[in-house]
């Protein structure tokens, strides 16, 4: 969602997405930080490129550098996506269109910013996109358990940069009387595919069931 009504988040609702927000920067070993009714970061030109309009609310997506940074990043923040979507809110994953405006965030030594999460109350709960199938993003699913199809179901909802999908899973089978799964980030121009493969890992995990599987 680009386009937000000029209404601020409810408190009851910022102190959950905070309490949350602090959970997964534990858990995740990263720095994301909640910016509130603040406006001047999607107002450059890139932002009217992209359509965005009265974002005043953004999460600033923030870690120390390092090789899984962006996987990391794409994963939490899909939990925070989530959660938001959960408590009426909308977003919008955002990789360029924004501006880093000075003294809205903290940055740690040999921390960066990975992008920027839009939320807010959208003008509209978006449309739908054109997603690939199954069999397209997966091996393995004819002899798979139910559920792992039902987890790259879950997946092909993910939001992707320009819903690219460059992502695939495949069944691996058992070992050491665990089921195994392997998530790949395929190759793309735009970039992004390792965020992106954050992203969709979670969404399996909400459609397969954590306890099934362990990734290889």
């Amino acid at each position: 969602m680009r386009a937000y009504k000029e209404q601020p988040l409810a408190e009851d609702v910022v102190k959950v997405l905070e309490e949350q927000m602090a959970f997964f920067n534990r858990e995740g070993k990263l720095h994301i930080q909640l910016v509130l009714n603040e406006p001047k970061a999607f107002q450059g030109t890139l932002a009217k490129y992209g359509k965005f309009r009265n974002v005043t609310n953004y999460f600033v997506m923030a870690g120390k550098k390092a090789e899984d940074l962006d996987e990391r990043v794409g994963y939490y923040g899909e939990h925070l996506v989530l959660l938001a979507q959960t408590l009426g809110l909308n977003t919008c994953w955002v990789g360029l269109s924004y501006s880093k405006v000075p003294g809205t965030y903290v940055l740690e030594e040999g921390e960066k910013i990975a992008c920027y999460i839009a939320i807010g109350y959208g003008e509209t709960q978006g449309v739908s996109h054109r997603i690939k199938t199954v069999g397209q993003v997966s091996r393995g699913s004819d002899i798979a358990p139910s559920w792992f199809r039902q987890g790259v179901e879950a997946a092909l909802l993910a939001p992707t940069a320009v819903n690219q999908q460059k992502f695939s899973f495949k069944y691996v089978g058992m070992e050491n009387n665990r089921h195994k799964v392997l998530a790949k980030k395929g190759f793309s121009m735009i970039g992004y595919t390792q965020m992106d493969l954050g992203i969709v890992k979670y969404h399996f995990e909400v459609g397969a069931g954590k306890d099934h599987f362990d990734w290889v």
